[in-house]
């Protein structure tokens, strides 16, 4: 707990003083992760000023009017150099942490504009009294969480997190956008180090809460996959230590085997667990027998998205949604944003999963395509980044089971994908996108069914327009 002092001064700007007592979580490399709760009595001051605006704001590019705007440092920016044009583009309050920018009374100065939106938003996720039910996981993270949002809506007004706002930053920004007439809110967590989960939930403070998987994301930034397993489960230590409920997928061995730290786990999705469900076939789109006995047939793509519908549906049961309303939502849910999404565009069927890629959901997605019927199956990958010291190994992994399941038109782009070449040595590689884009300008690809997938810092999803 961090104690704060507010004293009014000039202008009627607030200042805040900190006396420091920091709660933290420690990775194995020292890096730490704080977040600093304040007093009642000091954040309930902000909060009321909060509940007189429309909102929170951090991008005067997005200013919502009568927002209150936080001033957020980055590493190459210090926003409260704009907090200024905030105020021009209709924010009713700006909160800055440095004097010099606090020149009127719709300024609120702070000691840290990051750690006052973290406090800020906790504060509020405590005067909300409805479930909040966290998300982590190093593959599906989106699209289960709009499943999950798709089925609970059809029994309550559900709040979820928009986009991927699902770091430091985002999570406050969510929890900040639940109002008062919710009834269940989902959240998503990310993190690419030791601690931030952790970090997260103290936020947040979820009640429920699942791991989609635990693969081998951001293996480089966390210093191996040990690593990935301790942050991802910094969510479940933390319903372990509130009484919080937890939905686990006992087909998956790492989380299975966390189930026996909890008192009361519900599984999914096999016989005998809480839920139960039958994967049936993904060719191109998913196909289960839900619990009830109904077939449902989907329009997401990739046999690896059934653990993401079994978690939904688990989840729903739990909260007493109609088993018929619940398969209903999964049969209209269309999966968007690059996501899984299956593009019909001349003669070639485009699976574009193109928002961002690792080595497991890669596997997971060429696998998929391996079992499809199609005649004509065509790979077009990009880097993986993220990986650091691991990136040669990863991707000439990625190379490896290529060849196995004996894909013949293979395209590759950048740099890292190069180590794949000792596996695959017939696969055309490209240094760049654009580069690819000429190829399949000069040389169109025909009746194919077409894997594109990459980390988002390729952008591969632009070479839809040339296939």
């Amino acid at each position: 707990m961090t104690v704060y002092v507010l004293k009014k001064i000039s202008f009627n700007v607030y200042k805040v003083n900190v006396l420091k007592f920091t709660l933290m979580a420690e990775c194995e490399e020292q890096t730490v992760f704080k977040i600093k709760f304040a007093l009642m009595t000091d954040i309930q001051k902000l909060y009321l000023t909060y509940l007189k605006c429309n909102g929170v704001s951090t991008d005067t590019r997005q200013i919502i009017p009568g927002s209150m705007f936080f001033s957020l440092k980055g590493p190459r920016f210090n926003a409260n150099a704009f907090a200024g044009e905030a105020l021009q583009k209709g924010a009713a309050y700006a909160v800055v942490d440095d004097t010099a920018f606090a020149t009127s009374d719709k300024f609120i100065l702070v000691e840290d504009g990051l750690q006052s939106l973290q406090q800020l938003a906790n504060y509020h996720r405590n005067k909300l009294k409805i479930p909040v039910i966290g998300l982590t996981g190093s593959n599906g993270k989106t699209t289960s969480k709009e499943l999950l949002y798709a089925v609970l809506s059809r029994k309550f007004k559900t709040f979820a997190t928009k986009g991927n706002l699902n770091n430091h930053i985002g999570v406050p920004l969510s929890v900040l956008s639940i109002g008062s007439s919710y009834d269940i809110a989902v959240i998503e967590m990310g993190a690419n180090h030791v601690g931030e989960i952790a970090a997260l939930t103290k936020i947040a403070n979820p009640t429920h809460g699942f791991i989609t998987n635990i693969g081998r994301a951001h293996i480089g930034m966390f210093g191996g996959f040990e690593n990935i397993v301790r942050a991802k489960s910094e969510l479940f230590q933390y319903l372990i230590e509130h009484d919080g409920q937890v939905f686990i997928n006992s087909q998956n061995p790492i989380l299975n085997n966390m189930a026996k730290r909890f008192k009361s786990p519900l599984l999914y999705p096999a016989m005998g667990d809480y839920y139960h469900a039958d994967f049936i076939s993904s060719d191109p789109y998913i196909k289960f027998r839900a619990e009830n006995g109904d077939e449902v047939q989907t329009k997401l793509f990739g046999a690896y998205n059934f653990e993401n519908i079994a978690a939904a549906l688990c989840i729903g049961k739990f909260f007493g949604v109609d088993s018929n309303k619940a398969n209903q939502a999964i049969v209209e849910y269309q999966p968007e944003n690059m996501r899984s999404q299956v593009v019909k565009k001349s003669s070639n069927t485009i699976i574009l999963d193109a928002y961002n890629a690792n080595p497991s959901s890669m596997a997971a997605a060429i696998e998929n395509l391996s079992a499809m019927k199609a005649t004509k199956k065509v790979l077009i990958l990009g880097d993986m980044f993220e990986l650091e010291e691991e990136a040669e190994q990863e991707h000439r992994n990625i190379g490896e089971l290529i060849r196995r399941k004996g894909f013949q038109s293979v395209f590759l782009v950048g740099s890292l994908f190069k180590s794949a070449l000792i596996e695959i040595p017939n696969a055309k590689h490209f240094e760049s996108k654009q580069l690819l884009m000429e190829e399949l300008t000069k040389s169109p690809l025909m009746d194919s069914t077409i894997l594109v997938k990459a980390s988002r810092g390729i952008g591969l999803e632009t070479i839809v327009g040339v296939l």
